[in-house]
């Protein structure tokens, strides 16, 4: 049945399929918690369009990326194809249990998704069991973990996206992927604009969804020369070297405002995942990817903006505000 599998999750646009048989994972992995019977493990991986990230990485378009590439992913083409190879398996006679990442759950009650509103996540929902997608993904052979905790696929590095369908149904087992695609070189920490990846390769969360959202000026061609007025610390920030913790990035959240979120709670992405270009810049010119294009990723030098209107701007708020001083006196 995997070739029927495969053929049907390519036609609902599934990029990559891999099988992972029940006794690869722990028995007290969260799949059988969520269904007890499970013999294989299916993975679907889908792409992520490389002129989606070309876009923000010539700094022309960015709205694209997160409805194209995350919330159209996300919402409809990956369920679809979830449902329609569910169909399949349960036509043979097999229960089929899909699985799709609710991304407004996060368990640590301390954390956060970047890529949705702080607001709308629900943190602690331990009754709610969700699967570990990334080492889901592993077992099934999509791809490789990198050392920021990325799934790397030998066909489009980090541009992918993926889910899961459990079922009783005894399947061949894809081999678990062999291609040293990380090599630990560090592009993607030093890529973040907000540097929320430490050099262990463990990430802020809330970091990330600061500078995920556009805090940093350098990168952000949308952001007001007042941007963060309020703030003692508004260079420190527009720079991407501020220190502050979750109730900090909360506030620096509710200042942001220079970009509309997509429909489904996602946030736009004005990084663009800068981490994920980064590595797939690197993986490119080693020439580890299979699919292959005509163009290099990156042609020039990475481009940033001048923040030195917004030291100006402070300069005469300052000047301003000493002036009514005086005349008011």
């Amino acid at each position: 049945m995997n070739n029927q599998i495969i053929a049907c999750a390519k036609k609902y646009d599934a990029d990559i399929v891999g099988f992972a048989p029940a006794d690869r994972f722990s028995p007290d992995d969260e799949i059988f918690k969520i269904f007890p019977e499970t013999k294989t493990v299916i993975g679907l991986g889908f792409r992520v369009l490389r002129g989606i990230y070309r876009t923000a990485e010539e700094g022309t378009t960015y709205y694209q990326y997160t409805t194209m590439g995350v919330e159209n992913l996300e919402e409809t083409v990956m369920p679809l194809a979830l449902i329609n190879v569910s169909n399949l398996i349960e036509e043979e006679g097999f229960t089929a249990v899909p699985q799709r990442k609710n991304q407004l759950i996060v368990n640590d009650p301390d954390s956060t998704n970047p890529e949705m509103d702080y607001t709308d996540v629900v943190r602690g929902v331990m009754a709610e069991h969700q699967i570990d997608f990334l080492n889901c993904a592993v077992m099934c052979g999509l791809g490789e973990k990198s050392m920021i905790n990325s799934l790397l696929t030998p066909e489009y590095g980090p541009f992918i996206r993926y889910c899961f369908i459990l079922t009783d149904a005894v399947l061949a087992p894809t081999a678990l992927a062999n291609t040293n695609l990380c090599d630990r070189c560090g592009k993607c920490i030093e890529a973040c604009p907000g540097r929320a990846i430490k050099e262990s390769g463990e990430l802020d969360p809330w970091r990330c969804s600061v500078y995920y959202n556009g805090a940093n000026g350098s990168k952000n061609p949308f952001m007001p020369p007042d941007a963060f007025m309020g703030f003692e610390n508004r260079m420190d920030i527009i720079n991407g070297t501020a220190e502050f913790d979750a109730d900090g990035a909360k506030e620096i959240l509710d200042n942001i405002y220079f970009y509309p979120p997509a429909k489904h709670y996602y946030r736009t992405s004005i990084c663009a995942r800068a981490c994920d270009r980064a590595c797939y810049i690197h993986l490119e010119e080693k020439g580890l990817l299979t699919k292959k294009f005509k163009r290099k990723f990156r042609e020039g030098e990475d481009w940033k903006l001048d923040t030195k209107q917004f030291e100006t701007l402070k300069r005469e708020k300052e000047w301003e505000f000493t002036v009514n001083q005086k005349e008011e006196k």
